[in-house]
């Protein structure tokens, strides 16, 4: 597996093209709130979104595109709303895979998967093996996810995997190829809808020299 180096100890390369868009779509609830309409109509939409983005990368030949589908704090939501959320997720690693596939997008989550129920465990292994060998893009979905909890996992990974490691002894380079996104470069480019203006715990290790646009 490639692993790419932390951008804090090169300079990042600027391209026309991104090669790594890093989104969190947030406002979905909201959208439809302003319309009328329950909230779970909202996430419907985000769905028809986020395939429409997915089309658009691969068209430009954006290389990784990362979205921030369900944060580890999301679980504090209504339970029907959640409940929703789990539903249309398995549904649209269902109805996406071999769209996906036919179009050389390789699919990848990050996150910790051990809360989801069996059914989307299994979907999730199923789609990223089903698309392992394409080389188009590579669409990542954080899914209860947080950037704390991968710095976390990170590091209890690195000690466990260097026994009698010394505190002046961690380093970045050390540390990094355990983060969650090792296998791709640090984002260019942070998206973030819906009118907040925060990153909200996502790819807090990875966006340190990230452009952040909000809208």
């Amino acid at each position: 597996m490639t692993q790419h180096a932390s951008s804090t100890l090169v300079v990042p390369e600027v391209r026309a093209i991104p090669r790594h868009v890093a989104i969190i779509m947030d406002g979905n609830g909201r959208w439809a709130s302003k319309r009328y309409m329950p909230r779970v109509a909202g996430h419907s939409e985000g769905l028809t979104a986020v395939r429409k983005i997915v089309q658009e990368c691969r068209r430009l030949g954006v290389e990784y595109l990362t979205v921030f589908a369900f944060s580890s704090e999301n679980w504090r939501r209504p339970p029907e709303e959640v409940g929703f959320l789990m539903k249309l997720f398995l549904k649209s690693l269902k109805s996406e895979v071999s769209r996906l596939a036919e179009n050389d997008i390789a699919l990848r989550l990050i996150g910790d998967l051990s809360r989801f129920d069996t059914a989307i465990q299994e979907m999730v292994e199923f789609s990223e093996e089903k698309t392992a060998d394409c080389k188009g893009l590579t669409f990542t979905i954080a899914a209860n996810y947080g950037g704390r909890w991968d710095i976390l996992q990170a590091m209890r990974q690195c000690l466990a995997s260097n026994p009698g490691l010394k505190p002046e002894q961690v380093s970045e380079q050390l540390l990094q190829p355990h983060l969650s996104m090792a296998y791709a470069p640090e984002p260019d480019l942070f998206i973030r809808t819906g009118g907040e203006q925060r990153v909200s715990n996502f790819l807090l290790w990875q966006l340190a020299y990230t452009e952040l646009y909000f809208t």
